[in-house]
């Protein structure tokens, strides 16, 4: 015997809005994952960056993206100067390529 149409319709009628909404949990629930594991600390080091590269001052050994070690010298609007040591070469570097600071120096005494 094979069961009719109109006998399957009539068994899965009962389920309504709540079994809606139960399907869509597990996918709230992966965006909630998503977000403490990967988009949080993301923000958290972009904000860290940021706040390192506003405090470039005169004087601290910086380390630029492209690998460059050297002294910074100028530090202007969105750009830094850095001398490079063997050579005392001045290079142009612009501030959101810095990735690290290697040593800071203290700040002036008026």
């Amino acid at each position: 015997m094979f069961a009719t149409p109109a006998f399957a319709q009539a068994a899965g009628g009962g389920a309504g809005a709540a079994g809606g909404l139960i399907s869509f949990v597990p996918i709230i629930l992966i965006f909630a994952i998503m977000y403490f594991l990967m988009i949080r600390p993301q923000q958290k080091k972009v904000k860290e960056h940021k706040a390192m590269v506003e405090a470039l001052r005169r004087g601290d050994q910086v380390v630029t993206s492209g690998g460059l070690i050297g002294k910074v010298t100028k530090v202007a609007d969105g750009e830094v100067e850095v001398e490079l040591p063997p050579s005392n070469v001045k290079v142009r570097v612009v501030k959101a390529t810095i990735s690290q600071v290697m040593s800071k120096t203290e700040p002036a005494e008026a």
